[in-house]
C-alpha cells in the first residue's frame, strides 16, 4: 500500500517562490534532473491560474499573490498556454525514459500523453463555447468567488472586492475571445444564446444588496469573530462590495448581454460540432481526449447501441417486478419515479431533508467500504446545495474537490432547484457516484499522495476520473449498498444514461443528429422528465465528448478488472487491485492498463 499524507504548504509554498523567481530564467532550458523540470513545469502552470491557486490553497498568506486576481482570457493567453504545451514537450523528449525506473516512467507516459493531447489539440483552441449555459465563464466566475474565494481575514476580504473590480476586465478579454471565435465562424447554438441571455438578465435583475455576491460575502464576513474584525470595517468592506457589484459587475454583464444579443441573429442553427470549421477532425480530436483512448465516434456509437440494450433488458426485469410492464422502459421509469413515496417535497423542509438523507447515505457506506479498500483518504466529504444562482442550468450533481491544506472538504453539491428530478431510489447511486466512493476517493486520494511528481497529484484525464465514479456505483452494488430492487433499478437507471450519452453524443456531433432526435432518444430509453433530458443533450452540444467518459472509462476499467481475476485467480486481492487504479493520480487508461498488467505480473511471482 502506497503510503498518503498532505505536503505542508509551507513546503509547497517555498518551493513555488523559489521556482517563481526563475522561471523566467529557466524556462527554455532543460534542468538537470527530470523531476527538477516537473516541479518547474507544474510552477509555470500554476502561476498562469490565479483562481485554480485559490481553489488548491497551497500558498499561506504571507506568499498569497493571487488572491485578488482572476485568469487571463485573452486569445493571446490561450496561444501562450499552447506554446508553453509545446515547449513542455519538446523538453520532456530531451530525457531518456529507458533511464527511469518503474515509477519514473509512469510520470513520464502521463505528462507525455496529458502534452501531446494539447498539443494535438491546439488547431480547435478556439472551437469552445466559453460562455455557454453550463460552466461558462458568466456563471462559472461568481461561484468561484461563492464557493471557493475563502473570507476569513480583513485582506481576503479586501483581495474579494478587487476582484469583483476585475469584472470589467475579464468580460472584455472574454469578448475579444468571443468576436475572434465569430469572425472564424464558430457561433454557438441558438439554445446557448438563448439560455445564457436569460442567465446573465437575472444576474442583474435585483438589487446590489440581494445578489449572491454580496450576501454570501456578508455571510462569510459575520462568521469572522467580533475580537477580529470590529463593526466600522464590517460595515466599510460591506459599502465597498455594494459599490463593485453596482459599478463593475453589472456593467460588464450589461456589456456582454449587449454583444450576445448583437450575436443573437447570427445563431439560427443546433448542431453539433460537424458544424464548425474542420469539425470532423476536431470531434475526433474530443472522442481521443476524454476517453484516452484510440475509438472512433462509430465505434463509440456501436459500443453505446449495445450497451443500452444490455442496460435495458436488466432494468425491464426489474420493472415487471414492480407491476410495470408495458410501453418503454423509460416510459416506466418515469411512471415509478412519479409515485408519490418517490419524491420530496418542493419546500425548504423537503430540501432540507434530502440533503441532510445524502450525508447519511456517504457516512453509512463510508464506515463499512473499507472491506474493498485499504487506501483511504484523510479529507472528509460533506453535502451542499447548489448556489440558487445557478441551479436552473446546473446539472443534478456534482463534485468540487477539497483544498490542499484540509481547511475546504470536498463537496458533493445537490441540485434543489425540484427534488422531484432525483427519485429517491436514484439517490444512493448519485451519493456514491459524486462522493464515496467515487470522485471523493478518488480525487482526496491523489491529492494526499506522496513520493510522485507533484503535477501527478492535480492531472486529470476525464476518463480515468469519471470512469472510476461508473465503475464506483457498480462497486457499492456489489458490495450490498443498494438495498432493495428499487435502489438497483436506480443504478441501472444512471447507467443507462451514461450508456446513451455514448449514442447521442456521437449522433449529433458525428452522424448529424438533431437536438430533437438527442432528445427523444433519452426519455426513451432512461424515463427523464423533457426538461431534464433536453438539459442533458444541450450539455454535450456545448461539450464535445466529454460525456463519453463515463462509460468508456467505467468499460476499461471493468475489463481490467476481469482480466486480473482470470490471470491471478486465487491471487486476486480487490482491495490491491483498488489500490493500483488509485495510488497513482489520474492516468490515462492506456497508462494504467499497463499498471495493471505490472501488478498482475508482480502477484504472479509472489510480489
Amino acid at each position: 500500500m502506497k503510503r498518503v499524507f498532505k505536503w505542508s504548504a509551507a513546503v509547497l509554498s517555498a518551493a513555488l517562490l523559489v521556482l517563481a523567481a526563475l522561471v523566467a530564467h529557466t524556462i527554455y532550458f532543460k534542468p538537470l534532473k527530470l523531476d527538477w523540470f516537473y516541479t518547474r513545469l507544474f510552477a509555470v502552470f500554476a502561476l498562469q491560474s490565479p483562481e485554480q491557486l485559490s481553489a488548491m490553497r497551497i500558498l499561506p498568506g504571507w506568499l498569497d499573490f493571487s488572491s485578488a486576481k482572476l485568469d487571463d482570457a485573452t486569445p493571446a493567453h490561450e496561444q501562450k498556454m499552447a506554446d508553453l504545451a509545446k515547449d513542455a514537450l519538446v523538453t520532456l523528449k530531451r530525457y531518456d525514459r529507458n533511464e527511469l525506473d518503474r515509477e519514473g516512467q509512469l510520470s513520464y507516459d502521463t505528462l507525455n500523453y496529458y502534452l501531446q493531447t494539447q498539443v494535438d489539440g491546439e488547431p480547435f483552441k478556439l472551437h469552445d463555447f466559453p460562455v455557454n449555459q453550463l460552466h461558462g465563464v458568466q456563471s462559472a466566475l461568481p461561484d468561484f468567488l461563492v464557493q471557493t474565494h475563502e473570507v476569513e481575514s480583513k485582506a481576503d476580504a479586501e483581495n474579494y472586492i478587487t476582484r469583483l473590480k476585475l469584472f470589467p476586465q475579464k468580460f472584455s478579454q472574454l469578448t475579444e475571445g468571443l468576436k475572434l471565435r465569430e469572425a472564424r465562424g464558430i457561433i454557438p447554438p441558438r439554445f446557448t444564446v438563448e439560455k445564457v441571455l436569460v442567465q446573465m438578465q437575472g444576474m442583474i435583475a435585483q438589487a446590489p444588496q440581494q445578489h449572491v455576491l454580496y450576501v454570501s460575502f456578508k455571510q462569510k464576513l459575520d462568521k469572522i469573530p467580533a475580537g477580529e474584525m470590529d463593526a466600522d470595517t464590517r460595515k466599510r468592506l460591506l459599502s465597498q462590495v455594494e459599490a463593485a457589484v453596482q459599478e463593475q459587475v453589472y456593467p460588464a454583464y450589461r456589456g456582454l448581454i449587449a454583444y450576445f444579443t448583437a450575436l443573437q441573429p447570427k445563431a439560427q442553427r443546433n448542431d453539433g460540432a460537424w458544424s464548425l470549421p474542420n469539425g470532423d477532425a476536431y470531434y475526433a480530436w474530443c472522442v481521443r481526449q476524454h476517453t484516452t483512448s484510440a475509438m472512433t465516434p462509430q465505434q463509440v456509437h456501436d459500443l453505446g447501441l449495445a450497451e443500452v440494450a444490455r442496460v435495458s433488458g436488466e432494468m425491464d426485469a426489474i420493472l415487471k417486478l414492480q407491476g410495470l410492464s408495458d410501453g418503454s422502459v423509460g416510459a416506466r421509469v418515469q411512471q415509478l419515479a412519479s409515485r408519490p413515496e418517490q419524491q420530496y417535497p418542493n419546500t425548504p423542509a423537503g430540501k432540507k431533508d434530502m440533503l441532510g438523507r445524502y450525508q447519511v447515505i456517504l457516512d453509512e457506506i463510508n464506515s463499512g467500504i473499507g472491506r474493498a479498500f485499504d487506501i483511504r483518504p484523510s479529507l472528509g466529504v460533506k453535502v451542499e446545495q447548489i448556489p440558487a444562482a445557478s441551479e436552473a442550468t446546473a446539472p443534478g450533481a456534482y463534485y468540487s474537490e477539497g483544498s490542499f491544506d484540509g481547511s475546504r472538504p470536498g463537496i458533493f453539491y445537490a441540485n434543489m432547484r425540484n427534488p422531484g428530478e432525483t427519485p429517491k431510489f436514484v439517490m444512493r447511486t448519485l451519493a456514491y457516484h459524486e462522493g464515496i466512493p467515487g470522485h471523493h476517493f478518488q480525487v482526496a486520494i491523489a491529492q494526499e499522495l506522496s513520493d510522485v511528481p507533484f503535477f501527478r497529484r492535480v492531472i486529470g484525464f476525464t476518463a480515468y476520473a469519471e470512469g472510476w465514479a461508473l465503475y464506483a456505483e457498480r462497486l457499492a452494488y456489489e458490495q450490498g449498498y443498494e438495498k432493495d430492487e428499487l435502489d438497483n433499478l436506480g443504478r441501472l437507471r444512471e447507467e443507462m444514461l451514461r450508456s446513451t450519452r455514448l449514442v447521442i453524443d456521437t449522433g449529433i456531433h458525428y452522424k448529424h443528429w438533431t437536438r430533437e432526435q438527442g432528445i427523444s432518444y433519452m426519455m426513451e430509453n432512461t424515463g427523464m422528465q423533457e426538461g431534464d433530458a433536453t438539459a442533458e443533450v444541450e450539455r454535450y452540444m456545448v461539450d464535445p465528448g466529454q460525456a463519453l467518459a463515463y462509460k468508456a472509462g467505467m468499460v476499461r476499467i471493468l475489463a481490467m478488472r476481469e482480466h486480473a481475476k482470470q490471470e491471478l485467480g486465487a491471487k486476486f486481492d480487490l482491495k490491491q487491485f483498488h489500490n493500483e487504479v488509485l495510488s497513482h493520480g489520474s492516468l490515462p487508461l492506456a497508462v494504467l492498463e499497463r499498471v495493471i498488467d505490472d501488478w498482475i505480473a508482480r502477484r504472479k511471482q509472489g510480489g
